[in-house]
């Protein structure tokens, strides 16, 4: 019989698994990510991966709601430094450039992500988008910040720029020239 595993060393292969999930998902997308191969990449048994999550599914879950809270993060802090609509427009590229490094995990239109949603509960589809659409509006609801249009087309342009990341290689100029040049020319008729 396994010894227990302390506290501490259930906090460490707990963020271990959530960061080898992120590496693998990243590389390889979640159909060719395996419970085996991440458990080999932590030090763990496929037994003891359970005591930690009840599914692989579980575990893709938990760790999409640590890099949106990261990112949410990082908007945050963006915007704390610089309070004004070119806050929002830093931070939004900063967003974009995330995207870019990881396709697997933003891509919602792949054949990959829509393996992944379909495993899971209505509940926790619903999760990713009311979590997602939290997050853009606590960005856009800042006291610093005024729409000249209404929130849901404020959401909806910013939704549709970050959009251009699925299909940035069917553009003939560098995709990250032309997310920079349409955030820049829009967010004056987004925010006063």
């Amino acid at each position: 019989m396994p010894k227990g595993f302390s506290e501490q060393e259930k906090n460490n292969i707990h963020e271990k698994l959530i960061e080898a999930c992120k590496e693998n998902w990243e590389k390889f997308g979640y159909k060719k990510t395996s419970i085996d191969e991440l458990c080999l990449k932590v030090g763990i048994s496929k037994g003891a991966f359970y005591l930690f999550f009840g599914s692989k599914e579980a575990l893709f879950l938990e760790t999409l709601s640590v890099i949106q809270n990261k990112l949410y993060d990082l908007i945050e802090s963006i915007l704390l430094k610089e309070q004004n609509k070119y806050g929002v427009a830093k931070a939004l590229k900063a967003v974009y450039a995330e995207y870019d490094k990881s396709p697997f995990l933003y891509d919602t239109s792949q054949a990959d992500f829509t393996s992944f949603i379909n495993k899971l509960s209505e509940e926790e589809r619903q999760s990713i988008f009311f979590d997602s659409l939290y997050g853009a509006k606590q960005m856009i609801e800042k006291p610093f910040l005024k729409l000249r249009i209404s929130e849901e087309k404020a959401l909806s342009v910013m939704a549709s720029l970050l959009f251009l990341i699925t299909g940035k290689d069917k553009l003939v100029c560098n995709h990250f020239d032309v997310f920079d040049f349409m955030l820049d020319h829009l967010i004056d008729d987004i925010f006063e």
